[in-house]
């Protein structure tokens, strides 16, 4: 480098070499927790998908800090958590070579939104996916040699893993095929593991008895999409001077005469985006129960907050853009996560012991903006913006209709 004047660091990280559109749409846990036999059975991870991004206000509590008791402003996501459904449990047993496949059972009843994932073609297939399977469930026999499956997984397996699918009927997707994981089973025995999943096959598992509120949590999901790109914006590198000849979004030399090759670390265009990544110590704000009926009621505030009691939902006004309105249980992070709206994310306990002040911090939120995210939103409800903007041409007419259809009815 005699040529350059000051040293510089290289552009763009090479230890996510090579940059190229991930296999799978869905993050892949390639590392879990690690088991505590004195700890009850739980799951490790959970699946949501991100509906959007809000702000909060909130009251830091950090003793010996100058920004202690003051009021912050942050940015927050939206993962929509509807409960997933467990559909089977696999067993692992150790090996030289590492862990390798033991049993598998399924459970009897397994919903079409499930047995859609193992078709391309649902409209066009014959639909027999698990109807030969459920009938071990029903006669004596089966019953004899799944007990005997049973069995031999408590005997032999090292490593006991749930099989879950998320509910897409419950989120406003046009997708109706379920995603499907295999999620870890940490604490207490290996037999407890197989009871606790025996005991929840076909049953729903919110996300509120897998996280807490404070908890430090790991996002595992693919990048949003950029297609092709050059080096300028793939590898942040330096644009050439302007009077360049050929274009200045260039690298201006990839590589010395010999060796007669180009470099693997020298930038070049290509894939930007949709990369499998694995963001650690994101921090749960609040884990929010869905819209649901109570005492004959519709409880719908789970955007309410101590200080701001209004009847609220975490919607915003006219519904999260590109994903529609949440109605179901929610996880609400700090900062922003992986991909871009409607992405599949797992959500995964985390592998390290938490020992910073920022980590233990108990969060106490103060407000939780539902304005709309479209354009520049001024009101926090439909009642506040009615009780501002006087009835409107729309809700007049609703109205009308509504007498209308009533007096038909009559």
């Amino acid at each position: 480098m005699s040529h350059r004047k000051f040293s510089a660091p290289r552009h763009g990280h090479m230890g996510f070499l090579p940059r190229k559109r991930s296999r799978r749409h869905r993050g892949k846990v390639k590392t879990w927790p690690k088991d505590d036999p004195s700890k009850p059975v739980h799951l490790t991870a959970f699946l949501g998908y991100k509906a959007g991004m809000t702000h909060i206000l909130r009251e830091t509590h950090r003793t010996g800090l100058k920004i202690s008791k003051r009021e912050e402003v942050e940015a927050v996501t939206i993962i929509d958590t509807p409960p997933m459904v467990v559909v089977g449990l696999v067993g692992y047993v150790e090996t030289p070579r590492g862990l390798r496949n033991f049993k598998t059972i399924f459970a009897e009843h397994i919903s079409d939104e499930c047995r859609r994932r193992f078709y391309r073609n649902w409209h066009k297939s014959k639909k027999k996916a698990f109807t030969k399977y459920c009938k071990t469930w029903q006669d004596e026999e089966g019953k004899k040699q799944l007990e005997k499956d049973f069995q031999a997984m408590k005997k032999y397996c090292k490593v006991i893993r749930a099989i879950v699918h998320t509910q897409t009927r419950l989120l406003p997707l046009r997708q109706k095929k379920a995603h499907i994981m295999e999620v870890q089973l940490n604490g207490g025995t290996v037999a407890d593991k197989v009871d606790w999943a025996h005991e929840m096959l076909e049953k729903q598992i919110p996300v509120s008895s897998i996280f807490q509120q404070n908890e430090m949590i790991d996002v595992i999901g693919v990048t949003k999409g950029r297609g092709f790109k050059g080096v300028t914006s793939r590898w942040h590198c330096k644009k050439l001077p302007r009077k360049t000849h050929k274009g200045l979004r260039k690298v201006a030399c990839i590589g010395a005469w010999h060796p007669a090759r180009t470099a693997y670390s020298v930038a070049r265009a290509g894939q930007k985006g949709y990369h499998h990544r694995t963001e650690i110590n994101k921090k749960i704000y609040r884990i929010g129960q869905g819209i649901h009926m109570e005492d004959g009621k519709l409880v719908k505030n789970n955007a309410a907050t101590t200080y701001d009691p209004t009847d609220k939902s975490i919607t915003p006004l006219g519904g999260f853009p590109h994903y529609g309105e949440v109605n179901n249980d929610f996880v609400m992070l700090k900062g922003c996560v992986a991909g871009t709206k409607k992405r599949v994310l797992t959500l995964r306990k985390s592998l390290l012991v938490h020992t910073k002040r920022s980590a233990a911090e108990n969060i106490e939120l103060k407000f939780i903006d539902t304005t709309s995210k479209f354009g520049y939103g001024r009101f926090q409800t439909a009642q506040e913006k009615r009780a501002f903007m006087g009835p409107q041409k729309k809700s007049i007419t609703k109205e009308k209709l509504e007498l209308k259809e009533g007096e038909e009815d009559l």
